[in-house]
């Protein structure tokens, strides 16, 4: 052996070239490259359509347009209607904004921007039967009207009719579900449907 090799034998491997420093190096690099990239606002964000300056909302109660004699279910049932779901569900979209962070609820006064619906709809639709031709599962469609506005202009961003939040359930058979524990489901869903039309591209 060399005196060279004698001398680096010695001196025991170097910490610098470990596998474990080249990794730590690379993910401390990583972290700060991630950084930079957010705070410079490209590439990934949070907020992928939503104006910089829209920083909290304001979720107008919603108000109940339905023509409860028009309610429907496709086997000619009442299906089950809750007394203030427009409540529940200017709620729920509260709640959906809150969970996110990506707006938040404010007053009518401070808000940058205005969420303003109407609930039109609900309906119940069958989806599956069984060998008797008894509905096995059904699907819960709620359905409202939509209005955004950026309020430091005056300025109505979008509406969207007739958007839909929905989910479906069993009836019958192992997986049986309550008809008002899948219409909180279906409250969710329009409620996290409406969040992200809010900040997605418009």
């Amino acid at each position: 052996m060399t005196a060279e090799g004698r001398r680096l034998e010695a001196e025991g491997p170097n910490p610098l070239t470990s596998p474990r420093t080249t990794l730590l190096v690379f993910v401390s690099l990583w972290s700060l490259v991630c950084g930079l990239w957010s705070v410079s606002g490209c590439g990934y964000t949070t907020r992928p359509g939503l104006a910089s300056h829209l920083r909290t909302i304001y979720v107008k109660p919603f108000v109940n347009k339905t023509d409860i004699t028009k309610i429907r279910s496709t086997d000619g049932r009442f299906p089950l209607y809750r007394h203030k779901m427009e409540v529940d569900i200017t709620e729920a979209v509260i709640d959906r904004y809150q969970f996110t962070g990506l707006l938040r609820p404010s007053g009518p006064e401070r808000a940058d921007c205005r969420l303003e619906g109407e609930f039109v709809s609900f309906r119940r639709d069958a989806l599956r039967y069984n060998a008797s031709q008894q509905v096995e599962e059904w699907r819960l469609n709620v359905v409202v009207n939509l209005r955004f506005f950026d309020q430091t202009t005056g300025t109505l961003l979008w509406d969207e009719p007739s958007f839909t939040g929905d989910t479906t359930y069993f009836a019958l058979g192992a997986n049986v579900e309550s008809e008002p524990a899948a219409l909180e489901r279906a409250i969710r869903d329009l409620a996290k449907r409406i969040v992200e039309r809010t900040v997605e591209d418009w």
